[in-house]
């Protein structure tokens, strides 16, 4: 495995099972962290269909992590979602993506963890281009859609010293 990418799930606090399927790491509210349908390393070659289809033109070789939350109606603003992200979900996943990239000896930068909307500004001709997951955490609501992968990767990397 070469990177790992963090999304919201666009849903409820606890996954579907849309969600089982596309992630291999799905963590709800209160920090749960449970399983997706695939392993990580079902996305080393995703020729054969049987991988977390997480990120388009970006699933091989891509340890996919989801935070559950931050469903909104369609034309509504992300700031009015009933389940916006919370602290001890993020604190969660900032500690998860630590002990997956020391299990994996995935070094934490830019290049190799990164949001799902980070993915879609370097590859603008992918599928994931225009993606707004992670744009806003509002358990850190100082954070700029711009900020927030650097604030991601740090707090990963001072888990990860831990």
């Amino acid at each position: 495995m070469k990177r790992i990418i963090i999304h919201w799930t666009a849903g409820v606090y606890n996954p579907n099972q849309t969600d089982f399927e596309h992630y291999h790491y799905l963590i709800t509210a209160d920090g749960l962290v449970i399983k997706g349908k695939y392993e990580p390393k079902d996305n080393e070659n995703c020729q054969d269909g049987k991988y977390a289809q997480h990120t388009g033109g970006g699933n091989t070789g891509s340890i996919g992590i989801a935070m559950c939350g931050m469903f909104v109606p369609k034309n509504t603003p992300l700031q009015m979602t009933k389940y916006p992200l919370t602290k001890i979900q993020c604190e969660k996943c900032f500690d998860l993506i630590a002990k997956l990239a020391k299990e994996y000896k995935i070094t934490i930068n830019y290049d190799s963890v990164m949001t799902h909307y980070e993915f879609g500004l370097k590859h603008p001709n992918s599928s994931s281009a225009g993606k707004i997951d992670i744009t806003w955490l509002p358990a850190y609501p100082h954070l700029k859609a711009n900020e927030i992968g650097d604030f991601i990767r740090n707090k990963a990397k001072w888990y990860y010293t831990k």
